[in-house]
């Protein structure tokens, strides 16, 4: 019998970060019953971050990329084994293979997967999302004549550019906002980074995307929309990603492109009231933050790794114990490596409606920029000043528990 009270059985559907610190969380917290880590890849859980830097420079292997093992935390995981549909009612979950699972509690991890390109296209056109694109992605940059393209400077799009720049590998990218990564951080950051690629020899090409490309077996480059023709033996489309959520079709839950959760992560049913036993956690759910109306998707690598510990939390709370206790306002923090540059994020600063710059020095790979919304300090992004963030993290704590807070009384 579990010292704790609570499920006898909890299965997580989804074996990477987000997945795994939920395991790791309810052990730590003294659960003792049966956990099942279900996963849809064959491979041990590894982190994603590295796949678009070393991994895909060819600096490390999925050894070096391993999640933290779960031997010895008496946890199942079924690697090679996607779910397919999910029965709240009758607690089940279904997989490719055609098995079931039955369940006490259960954990949604499904993660995202890469957006892919709304038309068919040609061999050579690569997502990057698993570990195996970035093998195949790594197997065609090594080829003498490689020649890489890549459509959207976000994060990801940017540290592909980065890296295969870094290879030797000659790189064209295309972004249709004014800067790289100007949606997530402004264009002053924006422009930092296209610096820093105009610099390292990469063709950024910015106000403008890919129509079509060419090519009929094999791609061999691609018509832009001011006109221009780029070629390329090697496409990246860098369009974002999509929640790993299809499969939760007609299981009565509540989608908006991820799962729609309370504050907790409990997932709401199409009515609106909460899935009894069914939580979700990281890039697969959605939930409510005190600076937007409604619910907020959040795909950074912290967010995993908190929601992970609320559900541990919720799940192992004594029933009949009253509400649990509010939540402290997590910081939301990410990284982003360029050109030997670190970048780091505090906050949201997607959400700001002012930027203000503290330092911007190129030349000497430096930068700070600060972000608000309605005079609040929101977020925070520095350029090889790491040391800097932490003046500002219990600033911006201290905003989002304000906000929270209010939002609670109303």
């Amino acid at each position: 019998m579990s010292a704790h009270p609570g499920p006898r059985h909890i299965v997580v559907v989804g074996a990477s970060l987000a997945g795994t610190a939920t395991a790791r969380a309810l052990r730590e917290r003294g659960y003792d019953g049966r956990v099942t880590l279900v996963g849809d890849e064959p491979h041990p859980p590894y982190d994603r971050p590295p796949l678009s830097k070393q991994l895909l420079a060819g600096e490390r292997e999925i050894g070096d990329i391993a999640l933290p093992s779960t031997d010895g935390l008496d946890v199942e995981l079924r690697t090679g084994a996607a779910a397919t549909a999910l029965h709240p009612a009758e607690r089940t979950l279904v997989l490719a293979d055609g098995g079931r699972l039955e369940w006490d509690a259960l954990v949604i991890a499904t993660g995202a997967a890469a957006r892919p390109w709304p038309a068919p296209v040609p061999g050579g056109v690569h997502t990057l999302r698993t570990l195996d694109d970035a093998r195949a992605l790594r197997r065609e940059l090594a080829a003498e004549d490689a020649r890489l393209l890549v459509v959207g400077a976000g994060f990801l799009g940017s540290e592909a550019a980065a890296t295969a720049a870094e290879l030797g590998v000659p790189v064209t990218l295309v972004e249709a906002g004014e800067a790289p990564m100007a949606r997530g951080v402004g264009t002053v950051a924006g422009d930092f980074v296209a610096r820093l690629h105009r610099e390292a020899g990469v063709d950024l090409r910015t106000g403008t995307t890919v129509r079509s490309f060419t090519g009929t077996g094999r791609v061999t480059g691609a018509h832009l929309d001011d006109g221009a023709h780029v070629p390329a033996t090697v496409v990246l489309p860098a369009l974002g990603d999509v929640p790993n959520t299809a499969w939760l079709r007609g299981s009565g839950l509540l989608l908006d492109g991820a799962v729609v959760c309370d504050e907790y992560g409990r997932a709401l049913a199409e009515d609106g009231t909460a899935v009894p036993g069914v939580l979700a956690v990281g890039d697969a759910s959605r939930r409510p933050h005190p600076l937007v109306e409604g619910t907020l998707h959040l795909g950074h690598w912290s967010a995993a790794v908190e929601h992970a510990a609320v559900a541990a939390r919720v799940l192992l709370h004594p029933a009949g114990d009253g509400e649990l206790p509010r939540l402290p306002a997590a910081v939301p923090s990410f990284w982003s490596d360029q050109y030997g540059v670190r970048f780091r994020s505090l906050g949201l600063p997607h959400l700001a409606d002012e930027a203000r710059t503290v330092e911007y020095d190129v030349p000497g790979r430096h930068l700070e920029v600060t972000y608000h919304r309605g005079g609040e300090l929101v977020g925070v992004l520095t350029a090889n000043r790491t040391r800097r963030l932490a003046a500002h993290r219990p600033r911006l704590a201290e905003v989002f528990g304000r906000r929270r807070a209010a939002a609670a009384a109303l």
